[in-house]
């Protein structure tokens, strides 16, 4: 019997001889957890009639009794039910518990070893084009979902393809929309996660089964070459490029990050004096440029949120946001709040004084499930030109 994970009672905390916390869990090595089954067996435990004998007029002259749990022993740490069985004469339930299959790959690779005697770094002498005018150029997408299977068995409710060459015809209109669009040489681009669909056809918290149409090392192939040709096709008109990818979410995960820690190595040895990468691991960050503050999630992390933010804001997420912006106190910037997640194309430029709530939408088509349990909704990337006090949005709807 190994150490285990327990949600324990204020008394059973302190039968055990344990300090009462504001946690309730507690990891028992194997006697804690024998005398925490003995304190529950008598206290958590009552007599119930399980046979009764009666003789011929009705009268009863003998009954069986079982001591029956009232509660169940916790389910152990990464473990989800696989199957409940009930004894419905006796009341007895026995739960059969399976791991939850779960994705670590997350390891120090050294691409730097790797790329940097393959790399010929390339110097851009640009000439000034604009005028002080604009700030900046930003281009933000989200959720391209690289891997996924849109039309598993060729019976989805909707048509729909997503493979390694409707992602590149994407990514050439994106450039060419970005190009169209220029407004100043220094360009900010954020991607806002779930970049990869998953790894090994799964979600990062491993209980969520994708299909798929490549396997990891295809998906990473994908993947990789599409942040490389968007840079490269970029670069010769901005003298500057800062890319925000957000590695923290609800698909990519580990496989997301190591991605672009591969597309961040190379592309800055590529191109050293004109590109910077932060990789962003932190559910939500900021990053503040001449007089705007970006706040940055995907909208829902790799472990926790079961529901993240919605696209549409309310109260209890106004005061989130609040907060944040209060701790880090960024009440002199004009703050804006991007997420993506929800696949739909939301700006509330108004219902808080504090902050703009920009939900942006997918970049991939919606999956086969979206499709069967809500509807064919649409995709699409923005384009922004940023001025010191206006900005101009350009929503791209594929």
């Amino acid at each position: 019997m190994s150490n285990k994970s327990f949600r324990l009672k204020d008394f059973e905390i302190i039968s055990l001889g344990l300090e009462v916390t504001e946690c309730k869990r507690y990891r028992l090595d194997q006697n804690k957890q024998k005398q925490l089954f003995k304190i529950r067996e008598f206290h958590n435990s009552n007599f119930q009639e399980v046979k009764r004998t009666l003789n011929k007029d009705g009268e009863t002259i003998s009954k069986v009794e079982k001591l029956v749990p009232d509660a169940l022993i916790d389910i152990p740490d990464n473990h989800q039910i696989k199957r409940v069985s009930t004894n419905v004469s006796t009341k007895q339930q026995w739960v059969i518990t399976e791991p939850i299959k779960t994705v670590n790959i997350e390891k120090e690779i050294d691409f730097l070893s790797i790329f940097k005697d393959k790399i010929q770094s390339i110097t851009l002498n640009y000439q000034k084009d604009f005028n002080a005018i604009t700030l900046f150029d930003r281009l933000v997408y989200t959720d391209v979902h690289i891997g996924m299977n849109v039309n598993q068995n060729g019976y989805a409710l909707y048509d729909g393809l997503w493979n390694e060459e409707e992602l590149n015809n994407r990514l050439s209109i994106m450039v060419n929309y970005t190009l169209q669009h220029k407004q100043s040489n220094y360009l900010i681009i954020h991607e806002l996660g779930d970049f990869m669909d998953g790894f090994d056809g799964f979600t990062t918290r491993g209980g969520h089964a994708l299909p798929q149409n490549m396997d990891n090392q295809m998906a990473f192939d994908a993947g990789l070459k599409f942040k490389i040709r968007l840079i490269d096709a970029l670069i010769p008109y901005y003298e500057v490029i800062n890319c925000v990818n957000i590695c923290n979410d609800n698909h990519a995960g580990s496989f997301g990050y190591i991605v672009n820690s591969a597309f961040k190595t190379y592309i800055e040895l590529k191109y050293p004096n004109n590109i910077e990468v932060i990789n962003q691991r932190k559910f939500i960050d900021h990053y503040i440029v001449n007089n705007r503050c970006f706040i940055l999630t995907h909208g829902k992390d790799d472990k926790s949120l079961k529901f993240g933010f919605k696209p549409q804001i309310d109260a209890v997420q106004i005061e989130k946001i609040k907060n944040y912006i209060d701790e880090y106190k960024l009440h002199n910037f004009e703050v804006e709040f991007s997420k993506g997640d929800s696949h739909q194309l939301i700006f509330d430029l108004t219902s808080s004084t504090a902050f703009e709530y920009q939900n942006f939408g997918a970049f991939s088509p919606p999956s086969d499930w979206v499709k069967t349990n809500f509807k064919n909704t649409k995709s699409s990337f923005t384009v922004m030109n940023y001025y010191e006090k206006q900005k101009t949005i350009n929503n791209y709807i594929f």
